[in-house]
Parts: structure tokens; C-alpha cells; sequence
């Protein structure tokens, strides 16, 4: 399957840095998205060293998503694929917790990751924070990966309403991220991927403000111009954080 991408970040209204950074290739078939945090503790470092770790380790053992483009489902293939995809996540953990052990100033700095490998039908997906990836097919937009948010976390254990957390002061508390220890719990996923399909890679500062069906509906649009259109779109809508958006057709 052929894949086609574009990205775009923006550092938003209110910001003054902009702490996000992207990646993304389609020969290698991997998109990332980090939206780094630590203010003056450097978050835009954190977030930058991220991708450019989990590039290098997934171009490094690419031979095994290679494998599953080629059609081999072998269930050791795919859990290699994943593991693959799990470790660069925690490479990326251990040099960024090295860097703020070695640079007081840089103490504390961390990011999340979300990142998908599309191997020809098949897709995999590592995730840690409340960055996002959303798959579109039919029409449809569906979150792949899940925030890891306090406030997700108390609606999953049924302490609060969907309304309640519309509201909360804790909406943005990450409950995991890479770096702010040596060791983190990355989710990893794996699903089928299909002709037509849309993905949309993207960080907090841009899904807190569009709803799932605008989500599907400015992704069909070329991804140059849907990822435009979801900058503009939360800067529009107050733009309290940094944006950034990698837009992906399959065909």
C-alpha cells in the first residue's frame, strides 16, 4: 500500500516555546508525535530527542516490520514488530532521564510519545502520555491509543462522569511520561490496516479541541491542507497550547 503524509506544529496562542516536535517518513512507514513538558527544565529538548530516538531504533530493526509488510503474520514476527516499537519508546526514556541527570537545569524535563508503524496491511502503535493517534475508515474517526491522564484514569475506574471530566482541573495531569524516570509503561498495539484508511497522529494541544467528527471529517482532506486545517482550527478555538499534527492517507 502506498502511504502519503505531511505534518505541521504550531506553537499555539499562549505559549512561548514551542515543546512539541514531530517525525515522520513513508518509505520507513513511521510517524511520531511528542509533546514535551518542563517548562525552563526544557521540554523541547525532551520532545526532540524522542523522535530522533525512536527513528534510529526503528530504522535499525526495521527488518522485521519489513517482514510483516511482505505478508509474514508469523506470530514471533509480530511480536518482534512490537517489542521493536516498545524498546525505541524506552530508549528514548533512558537517554532523556540521562540528559536531566547530567544537566541539573534539565531535571524534571519529559515528553510523551505516540508513535505508529504502518507495515503494509498491518499497523503498530506505541504509546505514552495523552498525545494521540486516531484511525479514520468509513467516515469514522476512533481513538487507537489511550490517554494516560488522571482524568482517564478515574473515568475508566467510574469516579467521574464524562461531564465531570469535561470540567476537571486535573484534564492535563499525565499519569505516565518518557523521561521523567528511567523506566516507563509503554501500551503497544497492533490492527489491520486497509485501503482508504486515514491516520492522524497528533498532541493534546490540537485533539482537546475537535471532536471526533470534525476529526474525520478534516482528515480527508490532503494532508498538507488537514494538517493546516487543524492548526487553524485550535488556534481559532484559543490555542492554549502547542499544536502539532501528522495527517497519513493509505491507498
Amino acid at each position: 500500500m502506498q502511504r502519503v503524509a505531511a505534518g505541521a506544529s504550531d506553537i499555539g496562542r499562549r505559549r512561548t516555546v514551542n515543546e512539541d516536535a514531530y517525525f515522520f517518513d513513508n518509505e520507513l512507514g513511521l510517524y511520531v508525535v511528542a509533546d514535551g513538558m518542563g517548562g525552563h527544565a526544557a521540554g523541547e529538548v525532551a520532545s526532540q530527542q524522542a523522535v530522533d530516538t525512536v527513528h534510529g531504533m526503528v530504522k535499525r530493526g526495521r527488518d522485521c516490520l519489513a517482514q510483516i509488510a511482505a505478508g509474514n503474520r508469523d506470530p514471533e514476527i509480530v511480536q518482534k514488530a512490537m517489542r521493536l516499537m516498545e524498546s525505541s519508546v524506552q530508549a528514548a526514556t533512558y537517554m532523556i532521564f540521562g540528559i536531566a541527570q547530567h544537566e541539573p537545569e534539565r531535571h524534571g524535563m519529559g515528553t510523551t510519545v505516540s508513535a505508529l508503524a504502518i507495515c503494509g496491511s498491518c499497523a503498530v502503535t506505541a504509546q505514552v502520555g495523552d498525545s494521540r493517534i486516531y484511525l479514520i475508515r468509513n467516515g469514522n474517526a476512533v481513538a487507537m491509543t489511550e490517554d494516560h491522564t488522571l482524568v482517564a484514569w478515574q473515568l475508566k475506574q467510574g469516579l467521574i462522569t464524562e461531564e465531570e471530566a469535561e470540567m476537571s482541573p486535573h484534564r492535563n495531569v499525565i499519569t505516565r511520561a518518557v523521561g521523567s524516570r528511567d523506566y516507563v509503561q509503554v501500551d503497544t498495539g497492533i490492527f489491520d490496516v486497509e485501503p482508504g484508511d486515514r491516520f492522524v497522529i497528533c498532541s493534546d494541544g490540537m485533539h482537546g479541541y475537535l471532536s471526533l467528527e470534525e476529526v474525520a471529517s478534516v482528515a480527508q482532506e490532503t494532508p498538507d491542507a488537514a494538517a493546516r486545517q487543524f492548526i487553524d482550527l485550535s488556534n481559532q478555538r484559543g490555542g492554549k497550547d502547542n499544536i502539532t499534527a501528522i495527517v497519513v492517507h493509505v491507498s
